[in-house]
């Protein structure tokens, strides 16, 4: 099974995608850490990720890959992959629907973590700008919701 979480940076996908890893067992594949390597966001690093999942797909592994998604390109993409690799594609987009809140983990993040120290509040908003809405089967998630959606996620990609 080929799981891609998508969603803006803050969100909590992340933090979801490692919880379902470790639930599952499955490698979990961030974009974010590849970007970093390449100094900008782009296709560059949804490919490299995508070359590694499709090693780990073929191995039998399930694979959870880690990243915004935030136009067709990219979730096209992950259905091409899961359509090579013969196996289900499951999608989670992450939402976290208080702005406040939203802004307070972006801050926090990055004053945690030097390594977001480009992920400030003004590049989630240019990013949310260029976020498509999302077409097709997925789940979405809340993250403001009360309760913890990992039970009912679980659930969901085993269905």
């Amino acid at each position: 099974m080929l799981i891609v979480f998508a969603g803006l940076p803050g969100v909590g996908k992340s933090t979801l995608a490692r919880r379902v890893g470790a639930a599952l067992p499955a490698p979990v594949l961030p974009v974010d850490p590849i970007e970093r390597v390449y100094g900008a966001a782009g296709p560059e690093a949804y490919q490299a990720v995508a070359a590694l999942a499709e090693i780990q797909l073929e191995l039998g592994l399930p694979v959870i890959v880690d990243a915004v998604n935030p136009v067709a390109e990219a979730r096209e993409m992950w259905l091409e992959l899961a359509e090579r690799a013969k196996v289900p594609l499951r999608v989670v987009e992450v939402w976290c629907a208080d702005e406040d809140e939203h802004r307070r983990r972006i801050e926090a993040r990055q004053a945690a973590d030097p390594a977001y120290a480009d992920v400030d509040w003004v590049r989630v908003l240019e990013r949310r700008a260029e976020y498509q809405p999302y077409v097709g089967r997925r789940v979405v998630i809340d993250t403001t919701v009360p309760g913890d959606p990992l039970g009912s996620l679980l659930d969901y990609l085993r269905g």
